[in-house]
């Protein structure tokens, strides 16, 4: 299944030997394989992968082979990338806004449940014809590094009104919906689970499922996951909110899943007293920290250096752009040693950075090397 170069030994013994000068990502995949398991024998459901967070086609084939075989999907392009991997894949098209011609793709690709989160695109999928229809709902919950329902998911009442014309139409009703990107409080599901409850109980339908999104977290800033609580909190949730009309649960991790499974080496490419440039940045691997501001897990690799390197000082970090705004959002604490030729390396990056890295100026990391077991 390798797409990815193999790496024999570890991440220093590869940089050591290799010396690159593009940015490297390292692939992990027995920390993806353990991850997959915290989510597949403690979530007390179904547990299908996002594939937005990390599409890379070994990245699914490690999840298969672990036993996930449903994803959430938002394009024909990335149903196209499960079926390279499984073919008989269960494909939930979650992305709540499509084209007419998106629709008929994804009919092509057998998508099993769709979400949807107003009537004008519940107008578009026609006759429902028993297929899974999940009426995404929104809340002003606290507690997400930032807030998806800012986008998408209808309001309470409107999600009463889509989830009676659902059955209506002969759909089989579901409610999904996101809390944000990572949530570190379980309180956050816990407030939409009530309500959709109470959604289904207004509409007088029945829920076949209920899809607790995303927005499980992953290690950033000293907050480590406690997934376990959080999966304890939506099972007690549920029983408590519907009773005996318990509906079969789904989550659909990205973040959560693919993060610590990648860690991103950047050479340093010049330091001045203030700043470090290195040769990747905010429109490459660390595209995402513009958004989440600077994180904190990274490491010097450094070897032969002419002073120690025990004192610590505040730089501004530059990519390797000609973008004067190809820069962290905040300082980085780096050794007053650090040198040219140097890796810095960023853990716990393998959400959101591979699959949003451009190639703006010609940067941009995208080589790939995979740690063997």
């Amino acid at each position: 299944m390798g797409h990815f170069e193999p790496l024999a030994d570890s991440k220093q013994v590869w940089l050591r030997s290799e010396h690159p000068d593009e940015p490297i990502f390292f692939f992990d995949p027995n920390q993806l394989r353990a991850t997959a398991q915290e989510f597949l024998t403690g979530f007390p459901g179904e547990v299908t992968y996002a594939v937005k967070a990390n599409p890379h086609v070994d990245v699914l084939a490690v999840l298969v082979d672990q036993g996930i075989v449903a994803f959430d999907v938002a394009s024909p392009e990335e149903m196209m990338r499960v079926r390279q991997v499984l073919p008989n894949a269960r494909l939930h098209y979650h992305n709540p806004i499509r084209s007419r011609d998106e629709i008929a793709l994804a009919r092509l690709y057998g998508v099993t449940s769709w979400s949807v989160d107003r009537m004008s695109e519940l107008d578009k999928l026609g006759d429902l014809d028993g297929a899974e229809i999940a009426v995404r709902f929104k809340l002003p919950v606290e507690g997400a590094a930032y807030d998806f329902g800012s986008k998408f998911g209808a309001e309470p009442e409107a999600a009463v009104a889509l989830l009676r014309k659902v059955a209506q139409r002969g759909g089989v009703a579901s409610i999904t919906f996101h809390p944000g990107t990572q949530c570190h409080d379980a309180q956050a599901w816990v407030a939409y689970i009530q309500t959709a409850a109470d959604l289904a109980k207004q509409a007088g339908v029945t829920l076949a499922r209920l899809n607790v999104g995303g927005g499980f977290p992953a290690h950033r800033c000293g907050l480590l996951p406690d997934l376990a609580k959080i999966f304890g909190a939506i099972d007690t949730a549920v029983a408590q909110s519907f009773g005996e009309s318990r509906p079969n649960l789904v989550c659909e991790p990205g973040r959560g899943m693919v993060s610590e499974a990648f860690t991103l080496a950047l050479r340093v490419k010049c330091v001045t007293d203030e700043a470090v440039f290195l040769n990747d940045g905010i429109y490459g691997g660390l595209n995402e920290w513009r958004d989440l501001g600077t994180g904190e897990r990274v490491e010097l690799m450094a070897d032969d250096h002419a002073q120690p390197l025990d004192h610590y000082r505040n730089r501004v970090v530059f990519g390797p752009t000609c973008d004067s705004i190809d820069r962290l959002p905040s300082p980085l604490n780096l050794p007053d040693g650090i040198e040219e030729g140097d890796y810095l390396l960023f853990h716990g990056i393998g959400a959101y950075s591979l699959a949003q890295a451009t190639r703006f100026n010609g940067y941009g990391a995208h080589k790939v090397v995979t740690l063997h077991s």
